[in-house]
């Protein structure tokens, strides 16, 4: 690749058993409407490949996105790359309501496991899943009776590595000593920072990387176009940092950055991601986009080498607890959190 063309994306291990991924990921399900209107399978070909072609190999979807929609348009974009390369994650166990997402379900029983991993491996037409994320705990199910089957399907080779997403420290614990959790996905950025307190030091001491959703703050880092005006059709309305009164009260935070971010000479997008990739060589953040030139911005991000002074005088520009509205969604109740405020450390029902 020419100068001209930028950097490429290195590679880094993730977690200690031996996986190996680009240092920087890229979430797929925007490109199937999770924000906004879904694109089309060329364009969302086009994206995945310029990703690849710039050093990106690590790809991130879920049955639940579309639902099921984005796991084969990332199947069929991959046809076109060496899967020996790839490095190519998936979840279950959201069951989506495909009329109304608010109704929603979670479902860690073994049998479902199982059958949802059949079910991705057609989608995705693949015949393994490098890294099986459960997408969110299903408290009703004993985490230990999940892992049993999950290390099943990594015995018969199904998939190579399990992750967890949105676990609580007791879980992850728990679940890593039935299998080693190679990741654990969290929402981590400038402005959701709930992890940092006991899952951050609970993966340093097992092993576990920690791959970082949304760490641009679901767009809210992005651009001042997104801070200044939501386009019409976007789910971000109905997110509580994002309603009308909350988001006037957040935008001074974007400001700071912005201003912080000229005196490192990048894009306040390239600053708040480089403030999560200078988090560890353990982290790994997947940010999304249906544009490419968002994507070589993203990548961008990597040539920013952050001290601890600085990083430090960023966090500080985004003081968490002066941030307007909890960081999820106001899903109805079927995720107990729908019109109550965000309990401490509730990872599993976020």
């Amino acid at each position: 690749m020419s100068e001209e063309q930028g950097i490429v994306v290195p590679r880094i291990k993730l977690g200690n058993q031996g996986f190996e991924v680009s240092e920087l990921g890229f979430g797929c399900g925007g490109l199937s409407g999770m924000y906004n209107a879904p694109v089309s399978d060329e364009v969302g070909f086009s994206i995945i490949k310029e990703a690849f072609n710039r050093g990106i190999t690590f790809f991130d979807t879920a049955d639940a996105y579309g639902p099921h929609t984005n796991e084969v348009l990332v199947g069929k974009a991959l046809k076109q790359l060496p899967r020996e390369k790839i490095q190519l994650a998936t979840k279950f166990g959201i069951v989506v309501n495909k009329t109304d997402f608010g109704n929603a379900s979670v479902n860690g029983k073994p049998e479902y496991v199982r059958a949802c991993c059949e079910a991705s491996l057609k989608r995705l037409d693949v015949e393994y899943i490098d890294l099986y994320y459960q997408h969110r705990i299903d408290t009703s199910v004993p985490i230990e009776e999940t892992m049993g089957e999950l290390k099943k399907l990594v015995e018969e080779g199904k998939i190579k590595y399990i992750g967890l997403s949105e676990a609580s420290p007791d879980t992850i614990r728990r679940a890593h000593a039935i299998h080693p959790i190679t990741a654990v996905q969290m929402e981590w950025s400038l402005w959701t920072r709930d992890i940092e307190e006991e899952v951050i030091p609970l993966c340093r001491e097992l092993g576990i990387a920690v791959v970082a959703y949304s760490p641009l703050g679901r767009g809210f880092f992005g651009g001042r176009a997104v801070v200044e005006s939501l386009p019409s059709d976007t789910i971000l309305k109905s997110h509580p940092r994002f309603t009308e009164e909350n988001i006037e009260k957040n935008k001074v935070f974007y400001t700071r950055v912005e201003n912080l971010a000229k005196r490192y000479g990048c894009t306040p997008a390239q600053l708040a991601l480089a403030w999560v990739l200078n988090q560890g060589d353990d982290v790994v953040p997947i940010p999304g986009t249906t544009k490419v030139k968002n994507l070589i911005d993203n990548i961008e991000a990597l040539r920013i080498k952050l001290t601890e002074d600085e990083l430090k005088e960023i966090s500080d520009a985004v003081p968490i607890n002066e941030v307007a509205g909890i960081r999820s969604f106001n899903y109805k109740q079927t995720f107990k959190f729908a019109n109550t405020p965000l309990p401490k450390n509730a990872y599993q029902t976020l």
